[in-house]
């Protein structure tokens, strides 16, 4: 069965590039992407395929049952896009000012949407239930799958895969771990209020450009200098706004950045020499603060067993040379959710486009599209390896 299955996803490609390319002309960004929703709902309908819609938000899940006997596992693919720019010259570009499908989500939504239409002229054949899980706002935290499992949309699922179009892994290689496969991404904010004055007399002020730029020199030494080297975090200030004229010197500075980790003790470390760090610098300048620390979603774990089936599922793909275990992510995912709650594992199917070398998040993203449907034969193998236990 599973060759044929294979067989009908390479003839439906065309439609595949058609799906992924229309929604990359209209994408939405987190928690808005009601048309998105629409879209697949939409689709389900036509299939005759029964679905639900506003599961945990703009969630949309399609219940197919098999005419055997088996397992429900729950393939997931996530829809939203980003808040950016798409600045490529294509003639699939999107058609939202400053809204872009920047991460592959479209692919992911056509996979899975195509991986439904087959499996439906093969419902009889299936055995046990798949659910069609497409996931909101994966972008932005507090995220989507986690007032998915809230809902108890899962409470039946014995199962969750999923899988992301990636770009810095070449076509035809498929990535995963038996652990820890993506970090814990959180985000911070931290407020400096000086006392601005005059660029002439600065003994006048307590410059807050000054005092934000310790900070950002002071907190990179929390991994250089204060964490076990054996251990592994990130943090990173991605904004330093301050200011707003040549001679005057500013009173108040933000900072906002990010901290990634795989150890849930490692954040806790780094959150506490983070307010010794900021506390100590506005201290010793006698200047007021404010930190503002959000826990983001937690490191993304597999399950041993289940890595080890998408690894057995994945020498099924013919499109796919090359299975490799490989070393966690400081990306962060809130795939983590499910396989927190669930048995289940999450992995990368490569797909960089070798003319187009940005990476995610990038105004020129793209992806080759090539590797949908080695997405979506990869989930139904998986699926198939799972039945067997």
């Amino acid at each position: 069965m599973l060759q044929a299955i294979h067989s009908k996803l390479d003839e439906l490609y065309p439609e595949m590039v058609d799906i992924r390319r229309y929604l990359h002309q209209y994408p939405e960004v987190s928690f808005q992407e009601t048309e998105t929703a629409q879209y697949i709902a939409n689709y389900y309908k036509t299939l005759s395929i029964p679905y639900e819609t506003n599961v945990g938000g703009n969630g949309v899940i399609a219940t197919l049952t098999g005419g055997k006997p088996g397992k429900t596992v729950a393939l997931r693919a996530d829809f939203d896009a980003l808040p950016i720019q798409d600045e490529k010259n294509v003639p699939y570009k999107s058609k939202v000012d400053g809204v872009m499908h920047a991460c592959g989500h479209d692919g992911h939504t056509a996979s899975l949407l195509t991986l439904a239409k087959t499996m439906k002229e093969f419902q009889d054949e299936l055995p046990g239930t798949i659910l069609f899980l497409h996931q909101h706002a994966e972008e932005y935290a507090p995220g989507g799958a986690k007032p998915i499992i809230e809902s108890g949309a899962l409470d039946n699922a014995d199962a969750v895969f999923g899988t992301h179009l990636w770009t810095p892994t070449p076509l035809g290689v498929l990535q995963t771990s038996k652990d820890v496969f993506m970090a814990g991404p959180d985000r911070f904010e931290i407020i400096v209020q000086g006392q601005g004055g005059h660029g002439g007399y600065p003994h006048d002020t307590k410059d807050a450009i000054t005092i934000g730029a310790q900070m950002v020199t002071q907190l990179q030494q929390i991994v250089s200098r204060r964490l076990d080297p054996l251990k592994t975090a990130v943090v990173s200030v991605g904004q330093f706004e301050a200011g707003n004229a040549f001679n005057v010197i500013a009173d108040k500075a933000r900072l906002v950045g990010t901290v990634r980790y795989l150890d849930n003790d490692v954040q806790e470390q780094v959150i506490q020499e983070m307010e010794k760090i900021i506390k100590g610098i506005c201290l010793s300048h006698n200047v007021s603060y404010s930190f503002n620390y959000e826990k983001g979603y937690p490191p993304l774990v597999n399950n041993e067993q289940d890595a080890e089936l998408v690894f057995q599922a994945a020498n099924h793909v013919s499109a796919i040379h090359t299975s490799e275990e490989v070393k966690p992510v400081m990306a962060g995912e809130d795939f983590a959710y499910y396989t927190m709650e669930k048995p289940g594992a999450y992995f990368f199917t490569g797909a960089r486009k070798e003319d187009s070398p940005y990476p995610h998040h990038h105004p020129m993203f793209d992806i080759d599209e090539r590797a949908i449907p080695t997405a979506a034969k990869t989930l139904i193998a998986t699926y198939l390896e799972y039945q067997k236990q």
